[in-house]
């Protein structure tokens, strides 16, 4: 071989592994039920109209990672040392910064509290690994980015090694009580690549029931007893006989209490024996006054 040949030979030798393209981890995956916000807003997510992931779009200068390519190489555990607080969403990565935004409405799902959560956590290909699952405590708020206090110390569930079922790592948590919107939070880490990856879900649980004051009780007052007291008073029969007697003995009362039509008759009658009596009176006086002359 000539010593043109061998210096061909070693040159492309030495840039071979320059000119051979980087092959991809095969472990990608993200959840799509409950949807997480990658599955939802990322350049081939499924709800990128929302408005929520249109800002997420612009946050992130227009562009957003494939929904299913967000992880981190070598974290091995250290997960709080690694992704810093309030970009717990994007892991830190700036292709998807724009998940990390503080929002009440990205594209979320409707649970309850007991319900136990189905997880749909869609990947390529089976690869082992560790599905760590938290979900944010009481008084978590949307408006503001998500830290890991928000999540607290564990997860409410862990899965080592879930079957691969139709293209997705099934899994399922009891959600405990909580109200309003929830963060449900993803972290999988993968044994068999250096990978782990991470996504927000966010949950819609029914709004907190406030308490109304009981209406005022009024209390009605206990009836007083009424006491009868006996009276000795007659009986309505005896007292208008007795009456009725009295007016009837003396005339002028009679003729008071007489119907007013009744009292002209009686004062004629009152006044006819008058005359008779005055003019017996004058008789009886004259024939005595005859009896004396004839006498004397």
């Amino acid at each position: 071989m000539s010593v043109r040949r061998l210096r061909a030979a070693a040159l492309l030798l030495a840039v071979a592994p320059f000119a051979v393209p980087a092959v991809p981890a095969l472990a990608h995956g993200a959840p799509i039920t409950p949807i997480s916000r990658s599955a939802a807003c990322a350049g081939n997510g499924i709800k990128t109209s929302a408005a929520a992931c249109k800002a997420a779009k612009v946050a992130t200068n227009g562009f957003i990672g494939a929904f299913d390519n967000l992880r981190i190489a070598n974290v091995n555990g250290k997960d709080r040392d690694v992704v810093p607080d309030g970009k717990l969403c994007s892991g830190g990565l700036d292709n998807y910064k724009g998940l990390d935004l503080a929002r009440d409405d990205f594209p979320s799902t409707a649970v309850k509290s007991g319900q136990k959560l189905p997880i749909q956590y869609e990947g390529t290909i089976p690869h082992k690994g560790q599905f760590r699952i938290f979900l944010t405590r009481p008084g978590y708020s949307p408006l503001k980015k998500l830290t890991w206090d928000d999540l607290g110390s564990k997860p409410i569930g862990t899965f080592t090694d879930p079957p691969l079922t139709g293209g997705s790592y099934r899994m399922s948590v009891t959600l405990p009580e909580r109200t309003g919107r929830q963060m449900l939070y993803v972290v999988w880490e993968t044994s068999s690549t250096p990978d782990t990856y991470y996504s927000c879900s966010d949950l819609v649980f029914p709004a907190a029931v406030k308490a109304s004051s009981a209406p005022a009780v009024t209390k009605k007052a206990a009836p007083v007893p009424t006491t009868t007291v006996a009276t000795t008073s007659p009986a309505p029969e005896a007292t208008v006989a007795a009456t009725t007697a009295a007016v009837s003995a003396d005339p002028v009362l009679a003729a008071a209490n007489s119907p007013a039509e009744e009292q002209p008759n009686t004062v004629g009658h009152w006044l006819i024996g008058g005359a008779l009596a005055a003019g017996l009176v004058a008789l009886a006086i004259g024939f005595l006054t005859r009896r004396r002359r004839s006498g004397l």
